[in-house]
């Protein structure tokens, strides 16, 4: 027994539109893609020839579009997660990379190809699913990259990564930011973090987010800037006179965080927008 691909497809969106997910059209072609191991053009091809699935391949796919119409993640259901050009592999424990924080990375990455050393470092701290490091590792091979974080759940999800991407000047460890590395101590060039920065009270709008992303990577007490504080404290520690530090952070702290910055000593904090207009990342100098 077959279906039409293109009732499935129906069928899909109209689950997830009522759950009220973002994109259902582009959520219900990933999902059908998955289960049929094909990209989402391919999926879109077939349904525009009339292609028919098998009842199991219809009941597979509706079995996803059911966990992702209560807001699991896609990228939970799936296992991957796409950043600048890197398939990662995430899952429960460990914060989804946002497309946001691409562009946070970009000025990482331009700081770096900017150091006067042949061989400069840079130091993720908190590094989460590995994004951060792994882009700036893969993207700037002539430099040394390390990267370090707390959770043992994402630490795992990020030694994965690490694995996959193959980049031999990149160097993983488990611990806390606040001491890492410290025989790098005053050699860095550039420090970047995506910490916590949500205020304790603040409660996510998203239900992907707010349900499952750990709890430890979303919330920064009760300003939001806790872990913030200990960056900057740490990055000061690593890095060499004229290094620079990347904070991602949310809209609206700005201003607090080039007050803390700038109280640490850090000299030309600016802030930056993402591709919305939204201020994202705070950049400073040593």
């Amino acid at each position: 027994m077959h279906v039409s691909l293109r009732s499935v497809r129906e069928h899909a969106i109209a689950s997830l539109t009522s759950a009220g997910v973002p994109d259902p059209d582009v959520d219900a072609e990933l999902l059908i893609g998955h289960v049929l191991g094909i990209g989402r053009g391919e999926v879109q091809a077939k349904i525009a020839m009339g292609a028919e699935v098998a009842r199991a391949e219809e009941s597979g796919i509706l079995a996803l579009v059911a966990r992702r119409a209560v807001r699991e993640p896609l990228q939970h259901i799936t296992g991957t997660a796409a950043f600048r050009g890197v398939e990662l592999r995430v899952g429960p424990g460990v914060f989804v990379p946002r497309p946001e924080t691409e562009g946070v990375a970009q000025l990482a990455i331009d700081a770096l190809r900017a150091a006067a050393e042949p061989e400069p470092i840079a130091v993720d701290l908190g590094t989460g699913s590995g994004a951060i490091a792994i882009s700036i590792a893969t993207e700037n091979p002539h430099a040394r990259v390390f990267a370090v974080e707390l959770s043992p759940d994402a630490h795992r999800w990020a030694a994965l990564n690490v694995a996959d991407s193959g980049a031999a000047n990149l160097e993983l460890r488990r611990g806390d930011l606040a001491d890492a590395f410290p025989e790098l101590d005053g050699q860095v060039s550039v420090v970047i973090s995506n910490p916590p920065y949500v205020p304790t009270d603040a409660i996510p709008r998203d239900p992907e987010v707010r349900h499952f992303d750990p709890a430890a990577a979303l919330y920064g007490g009760d300003d939001g800037l806790d872990v913030i504080r200990n960056v900057s404290r740490a990055a000061w520690r690593l890095a060499h006179a004229g290094g620079t530090l990347v904070i991602e952070h949310g809209e609206l702290q700005g201003p607090a965080i080039r007050e803390l910055l700038a109280a640490d000593g850090w000299r030309a904090a600016s802030t930056h927008p993402d591709l919305l207009g939204r201020d994202r990342a705070t950049v400073a100098l040593r």
